[in-house]
């Protein structure tokens, strides 16, 4: 994928699974996040079993395919490659990056969780597409996630590589995450915890005013 279609893609992300729609049905919700103008899902599953896993993959990859979204699985290269998604995003104790390239050639998409400027450079090297950066808040739905400083923040932003902001992002300090110049930021309960997740997805877009993004244009 060409890089200002990938930062397009990427602008904003849901990353949702059954335990974090807190109760909502996941299809619709999804969709509500769509609607609103999410522009990519990412699906992450730490408990399901695989088989469970793989048929929550194919039905998002449909619906992404239907509504035009990127579709992105989360730590599992072998279920992205089933279920025919469009890539896979790692982290540093995931599968490593050069094997899951194995099962996943380009034009698939392989993102990465760089919490330094060190690792952000290997992943670089070893092909990566984008950079997923956090957590640059506190986060409720990962409370042990360590927050970035603001120096490793700006240094991660300046490698040649799209990046996405994730970790405790909400409507409260979107506007200020969107100015750190992220290509993009990924969500789970500023959206999935909303009474009404299409009208949030529109307000953390709308937060983002006329920010330059380093690997696009401004829209």
């Amino acid at each position: 994928m060409p890089p200002l279609i990938l930062a397009d893609g990427l602008l904003l992300t849901l990353v949702i699974g059954r335990e974090n729609a807190l109760g909502k049905n996941l299809k619709d919700l999804i969709l509500s996040a769509f609607q609103g103008g999410a522009t990519a899902l990412q699906l992450r599953e730490k408990t399901l079993e695989d088989r469970a896993f793989y048929e929550e993959a194919l039905m998002c990859a449909e619906l992404c395919r239907r509504e035009g979204r990127l579709f992105i699985v989360n730590n599992r290269a072998d279920i992205a490659l089933a279920a025919g998604a469009d890539g896979v995003h790692l982290g540093e104790g995931d599968l490593p990056l050069e094997a899951a390239r194995e099962l996943l050639p380009p034009p698939k998409i392989i993102g990465f969780s760089a919490s330094s400027r060190e690792k952000g450079e290997e992943a670089l090297e070893k092909g990566a597409d984008y950079l997923g950066v956090g957590a640059i808040y506190p986060s409720p739905s990962k409370k042990d996630a360590m927050v970035l400083d603001q120096e490793r923040v700006r240094e991660l932003v300046k490698l040649p590589l799209p990046t996405v902001g994730i970790g405790g992002v909400s409507l409260k300090n979107a506007r200020e995450a969107w100015s750190m110049g992220f290509t993009g930021l990924a969500v789970i309960s500023a959206v999935a915890g909303a009474d009404d997740p299409r009208r949030a997805a529109e307000a953390l877009l709308s937060l983002r005013g006329r920010t330059p993004n380093r690997a696009g244009s401004d829209p």
